[in-house]
């Protein structure tokens, strides 16, 4: 009985050797894993914090970053190709808002030395002209540069028949629509508790038609802003029909009708 017991237990540690043996065999056999290839890459002057429009560049807003050599722009600044890079951005204005980690380019940056920064930010043909604003004629002071807003035009009509005794008639009719605000004399941070500083003049992107219809429409009555829906940027914009410059008064185009107001007198 012991015999038997003990056969067993030398079969079954001869088998473990052999299974110890086979395995540590098994692992010195297998072939090295492949190794990874390296991708090209290449240092990249990116936003170190967001720039918003208008923002002067500082050194502390911009840092090198490693980008695939693949996947870079022409258009980046390389440390390989401008190792000054820094330096150079550095004091230029930024004309359109950069996010964090977004590769700086010479694109969206004006040089002090250039143009004055809202002739650089203005599309060819398009006009920058500024009107008086109130905190009631401009939506309490959350219109922001960027922003699209319908211009407004308010009047007050005396009654005709003074004998009657019937009180004067306001108007109110959009003379602008989806018209983009280039600048504003406020700051979108708190100040004595508010959330927004209300300034006095904004300064709207518009055609030399649109020009005339906002200068007329400022002598003629009260002037308001309604900010619209950052969906709305693409929107055809409504503009002044040409041949109503050679009329007495102000045609509106609104979806394809025609409508007229009185020249102011």
């Amino acid at each position: 009985m012991n015999r038997a017991r003990i056969v067993v237990l030398t079969v079954a540690i001869c088998a473990g050797g052999v299974a110890a043996y086979l395995a540590s065999g098994s692992d010195n056999s297998a072939p090295p894993p492949a190794p990874v290839a390296q991708l090209p890459t290449v240092d990249v002057l990116v936003a170190k914090n967001d720039i918003g429009l208008g923002q002067t560049v500082k050194p502390e807003d911009v840092q090198w970053q490693t980008w695939p050599a693949a996947t870079a722009s022409a258009t980046f600044i390389r440390r390989n190709e401008r190792p000054e890079g820094v330096t150079q951005v550095t004091g230029s204005i930024v004309r359109s808002p950069f996010i964090q980690g977004e590769p700086i380019r010479d694109q969206k940056l004006v040089k002090p030395e250039g143009s004055g920064f809202m002739a650089a930010i203005l599309p060819t043909g398009m006009r920058a002209i500024s009107t008086e604003i109130s905190p009631e004629t401009g939506a309490g002071g959350f219109i922001l540069p960027n922003d699209r807003v319908d211009v407004l035009l308010t009047r007050r009509l005396k009654n005709p028949d003074q004998s009657g005794g019937a009180p004067d008639v306001v108007t109110s009719e959009i003379i602008l629509t989806n018209v983009r605000v280039l600048a504003i004399d406020q700051a979108p941070k708190e100040k004595d508790g508010q959330n927004a500083v209300v300034g006095k003049t904004v300064t709207l992107e518009l055609n030399p038609s649109q020009t005339q219809v906002l200068t007329s429409g400022r002598q003629a009555g009260t002037l308001s802003l309604a900010l619209r829906s950052i969906a709305d940027v693409k929107m055809t914009e409504i503009t002044l029909d040409d041949s109503a410059q050679k009329r007495d008064g102000v045609s509106i185009i609104r979806y394809g009708i025609p409508s007229s107001t009185a020249k102011a007198r």
